[in-house]
C-alpha cells in the first residue's frame, strides 16, 4: 500500500488530509508536534507516527527514516499566521517565519527524498501558501514573504525533481482551523472576514484536504509546479463595492 508522510499532520488541515489520504487507500505516517493528538490520530486511522519539531533541523533526517523507505507522497502542511505591521516585525520574526514556512518545506523535501525517488511510480509533493501572496493584505508582509518563497520553491522542485516527482502547492484563504484560532474565534470577526469572499464563508479543513488529496493522488498525474488557489474567490472576485 503506498504511504504519504504528512508534516503538520495533527493540525486542522494536515489532520483532515489524512483522514482523505486514508479514506482513498493510502498509508499515512503524521508528524506532529503534540504526541497525545498525534496517538489519538494513530488510533483512529491506524497510522504510524513520529514526534518532532520543524524548526528542529535534526528531526528531518529521523522523521524519514522512520516514515519508511518508499513514499508515494509529501505533505508540509505547517505554517504561521504572523499579522503585524511591519514596525513591529523583528527580525525573529522574519526568521522564523521563514523559516518554518519555507525553510521546512525544503528539509522536509531534501531528507524524504531518497523515499519518494525509490516510489515505483511517480511521487507527489504538496505544499501550502497563502491567497496573502496573490493579494496583497496589509499587516502580512512577513507570512507573505515566506509564503511567497513557497510558492518560489514549489516551481523550482517541481522542474528539479521531473520526472520523477511531482510538486505542487495549494493558496488557502482563511481557513477554520486552531492555527487561525485568533482571527476565527470572534464570532464578529469570523463572519466580518467571511463576507470579504465571494461564497461568504470561511475554508474548512475539508475543502482544503480535498485538493490536497487528489493532488497527492494518480489522478492528478499530469499536474506538476501549479499553485492552486482554493479561497472562497477571495483572490480573484469582488461581488461587492
Amino acid at each position: 500500500m503506498s504511504k504519504v508522510l504528512i508534516w503538520g499532520g495533527s493540525g486542522g488541515i494536515g489532520s483532515a488530509v489524512a483522514r482523505d489520504l486514508v479514506g482513498r487507500g493510502f498509508m499515512v505516517h503524521l508528524v506532529g508536534r503534540d504526541a497525545t493528538k498525534l496517538a489519538v490520530l494513530a488510533e483512529e486511522l491506524g497510522c504510524s507516527t513520529s514526534t518532532a519539531d520543524v524548526e528542529d533541523e535534526t528531526a528531518f533526517a529521523r522523521v524519514s527514516a522512520e516514515a519508511g523507505e518508499s513514499l508515494a507522497g509529501l505533505v508540509y502542511a505547517v505554517g504561521t499566521i504572523n499579522l503585524r505591521p511591519l514596525s513591529r516585525l523583528t527580525t525573529a520574526d522574519f526568521s522564523r517565519d521563514f523559516r518554518v514556512n519555507a525553510i521546512g518545506a525544503a528539509l522536509a523535501v531534501q531528507a524524504a527524498l531518497p523515499a519518494l525517488k525509490s516510489f515505483e511510480k511517480t511521487a507527489s509533493v504538496v505544499f501550502f501558501s497563502s491567497v496573502a501572496v496573490a493579494q496583497g493584505f496589509a499587516a502580512h508582509a512577513s507570512v507573505s514573504m515566506a509564503k511567497g518563497a513557497v510558492e518560489g520553491l514549489t516551481r523550482a522542485l517541481a522542474a528539479e525533481l521531473a520526472p520523477k516527482i511531482r510538486v505542487n502547492a495549494i493558496a488557502p484563504s482563511l481557513t477554520d482551523t486552531p492555527l487561525a484560532a485568533s482571527l476565527t474565534g470572534n464570532p464578529q470577526m469570523a463572519a466580518s472576514i467571511a463576507q470579504l469572499h465571494a461564497l461568504s464563508r470561511l475554508g474548512t479543513p475539508e475543502d482544503i484536504a480535498a485538493l490536497a488529496a487528489f493532488l497527492i493522488s494518480d489522478q492528478a498525474d499530469w499536474m506538476s509546479g501549479q499553485v492552486i488557489a482554493v479561497d472562497g474567490g477571495r483572490s480573484r472576485l469582488r461581488t461587492k463595492g
